[in-house]
């Protein structure tokens, strides 16, 4: 006698995995998901940017990251907050929301 589970909804670990939505993007080898920290829309003095002036972040958080090369393991993980390049990784936009890709040489620091 045989016995079939749908582990869907016996693990809830899979449970939680299916419903974020991020999990429509998988990175390969070496490559991280990043969402991208809000840019700055006040300065320190209290003055306010205008949408012209502001920065591209360098700041953004870990949301899914590829398994890692052989002569390369990943060092960052899901939920680290990271700095990379001013112009590192490819910008994508799931469901109205924009995320970078990029390898994991591209990130400069964890915070």
């Amino acid at each position: 006698m045989s016995v079939f589970f749908d582990w869907h909804f016996v693990c809830p670990i899979n449970k939680q995995i299916n419903e974020n939505k991020i999990n429509m993007i998988r990175p390969l080898a070496d490559r991280v998901v990043i969402e991208p920290k809000a840019a700055e829309t006040q300065t320190a003095s209290g003055l306010f940017i205008p949408d012209t002036a502001k920065e591209k972040p360098q700041q953004g958080t870990v949301v899914a990251a590829g398994p890692g090369r052989k002569d390369e393991p990943m060092e960052v993980k899901v939920g680290d907050v990271v700095i990379y390049g001013k112009y590192a990784g490819t910008e994508v936009s799931v469901e109205g929301k924009d995320y970078l890709i990029m390898k994991q040489s591209d990130i400069l620091a964890i915070l």
